[in-house]
């Protein structure tokens, strides 16, 4: 990955094991194929990462890793993989959440026009990759698996993030994490996801977004289709931020703007879901505040569809949805649920409740008010 291969190369990483002992920058690639079947291994010195991560220049997260091009094949032929040594990262993090300066393990940032398939990504130090400013891309038969051998979790570990990115599709991935399978975050649009797998994650996020004071951020046109959830704690949810900022980014934030509208989700199987499956909050902000100013968020979100919902979520789930929209967003408009056959795993009787607050347009279920004090955001 050397400048002389960056244009009209085919590099070859037949492996067995690449020590990955310092950052790189591999950008304005173009026509190159990538052939990997060799382990790209991350080293565990924590200390030494932590102090020469890079900036990705949004939640002021980090990473060792960016890359970019145009027109590149990356093959990994079901073999090649990213091994970020994650479990010492996990220990060290001991369940806290966005680590000042914790590496993702790629960040693919003026990517365009090109396919990444066949990569295993395993143990990654935390997100496993970001799409940022990046277009025209397609991620196929991607495996990832971010999981804990210890008593510390793996929070942070999604399997993807997008962010200022359009056109980009994820088809046959299978996720193991402890985190977001993959999000949609600030700016993405035409994001698809098909024919996937995700075992253990938080599921399918839309968010959070509207983090940054004054920001107009956007989530639109996307479509997720065919998709299995085992154990996930939702199927699908939305989560913005409140109008008033309380801290600062990763773990602080608020006052953000925007919309996320033309969601869609269709053919979607779930396992043993252990919160209510489709899910909307606008109550998010700093640790202690969670719950407060639900209404304040100007963030609308609009036309979405659940459709063709079936499974079984765990006997405890209170209801199929949960929607606590914001007011000085005028509410959520245009929420759709069509053929959705969900029921506790102990019972054959579909769970038909749902629990909203400032829903205007709902088609295909009947809404409960939700309480103030339902203590469910």
């Amino acid at each position: 990955l050397n400048d002389k291969c960056r244009s009209k190369s085919i590099i070859v990483l037949p492996g067995p094991i690449y020590h990955i002992n310092s950052p790189m920058i591999t950008e304005n690639l173009e026509d190159v194929v990538i052939d990997q079947r060799g382990r790209l291994l991350w080293s565990n010195d924590t200390t030494y990462w932590l102090s020469v991560s890079m900036p990705v220049d949004f939640q002021n997260q980090s990473t060792v890793w960016h890359f970019g091009g145009d027109r590149v094949v990356w093959e990994g032929h079901g073999v090649g993989t990213f091994d970020g040594n994650g479990q010492v990262w996990y220990d060290l993090n001991a369940g806290g959440s966005n680590m000042p300066h914790r590496p993702m393990n790629i960040n693919f940032r003026g990517f365009s026009n090109s396919v990444v398939k066949g990569l295993r990504f395993v143990q990654s130090q935390m997100w496993t990759m970001n799409v940022m400013y990046s277009q025209n891309l397609v991620f196929e038969d991607i495996y990832v698996n971010s999981t804990s051998s210890t008593e510390n979790n793996s929070l942070n570990t999604d399997g993807a993030d997008t962010m200022y990115s359009d056109n980009i599709i994820f088809r046959r991935w299978v996720v193991v994490n402890g985190d977001d399978a993959i999000a949609l975050k600030a700016n993405s649009s035409n994001i698809f996801i098909y024919d996937s797998e995700f075992f253990g994650s938080t599921g399918i996020a839309m968010g959070s977004i509207g983090q940054f004071i004054g920001q107009f951020e956007y989530i639109e046109n996307f479509l997720a289709r065919n998709v299995t959830l085992h154990d996930t704690l939702r199927g699908c949810y939305f989560k913005t931020w409140t109008g008033i900022q309380i801290g600062y980014p990763p773990n602080g934030g608020g006052g953000g703007t925007g919309y996320a509208r033309n969601i869609v989700l269709e053919d979607i199987k779930l396992d043993g879901t252990r919160g209510e499956p489709l899910f909307i909050t606008q109550c998010e902000s700093f640790s202690g505040h969670a719950g407060e100013s639900c209404d304040s968020s100007t963030f609308h979100i609009s036309d979405v569809v659940w459709k063709d919902f079936s499974g079984t979520i765990t006997d405890d789930v209170p209801s199929s949805g949960f929607f606590r929209c914001s007011a000085a967003a005028g509410g959520c408009t245009n929420l759709t649920v069509e053929n959705f056959t969900v029921h506790p795993a102990s019972q054959e009787v579909v769970l038909d409740k749902w629990l909203c607050k400032n829903v205007n347009g709902a088609e295909g279920f009947d809404c409960t008010e939700i309480e103030e004090d339902a203590g469910e955001l």
